[in-house]
């Protein structure tokens, strides 16, 4: 049976349980889509790296291609533009297409990060993914319950988030191990403020009532608006806390 987004409020019918019923229901799509794209993200990266070099800690053709050769830009601009996609062709595509892109865009995510399991122990990654899940499941856990209006919070955030950005551009040129630090620490907190902010929003967004076909896209897109805020938190405490491989 198809999942009703309806809410009463564009039915304009329905109990306070109804209503609770429906959102809890709709969260549980956008996490659901959540993990398993950073699942996805997971396994491609690992098979990747697998097949990135050889017994002998060597690059492959493989690894060569996706790693030193001007491929690569490819490779990290490709997640981004699947991004564009989705965000500026949320009304015009259907939702097959919709969820085929958020497949495709995790599938690259994971060739896009591959190369952390040949910078940093096994070990490490796994102890910084726990340390990541609990402080995203934290933050949404706030997000979703609390009565202050995350708004400004979110618009400060994003603010940061553009600084992030730009700054990481120039240490693109500056190669400065400090800085790269500073943006490490900022970005885990600008991500975490973003993660609780997005839990809101998307909460907001189905009380505002939408019909199933839009209201199945607006999981979708918060769906890829929390794995973006998790992978992001996840890479810039791997920054901090990861152990390099020797």
């Amino acid at each position: 049976m198809a999942q009703d987004y309806r809410t009463p409020y564009s039915v304009g019918t329905g109990t306070a349980a109804d209503i609770d019923r429906g959102l809890r229901a709709h969260m549980l799509h956008v996490y659901n889509y959540m993990a398993s794209g950073v699942l996805l993200t997971g396994i491609i990266a690992m098979m990747v790296s697998n097949m990135a070099v050889t017994d002998g800690g060597q690059l492959t053709a493989l690894g060569q291609a996706i790693y030193l050769s001007p491929l690569k830009w490819v490779v990290m601009l490709s997640p981004l533009a699947l991004v564009m996609v989705m965000s500026f062709g949320l009304n015009k595509l259907s939702l097959f297409a919709l969820q085929a892109s958020f497949w495709g865009f995790a599938a690259l995510m994971g060739l896009s990060i591959s190369s952390i399991f040949l910078m940093y122990t096994g070990e490490s990654i796994a102890k910084v993914f726990f340390i990541t899940a609990a402080m995203f499941g934290s933050l949404s856990l706030y997000g979703y319950t609390t009565k202050r209006d995350l708004g400004p919070v979110g618009k400060f955030m994003f603010m940061g988030l553009i600084g992030i950005v730009i700054a990481s551009v120039v240490n693109i040129f500056m190669a400065s191990s400090m800085m790269s630090f500073v943006i490490s620490v900022i970005g885990v907190i600008v991500f975490a403020g973003l993660t609780a902010y997005d839990t809101q929003r998307i909460k907001e967004l189905y009380f505002e009532g939408h019909g199933e076909e839009q209201a199945a896209k607006l999981s979708l897109m918060g769906a890829l608006s929390l794995y973006l805020n998790f992978i992001n938190m996840f890479m810039m405490l791997l920054r901090l806390f990861g152990t390099a491989r020797e």
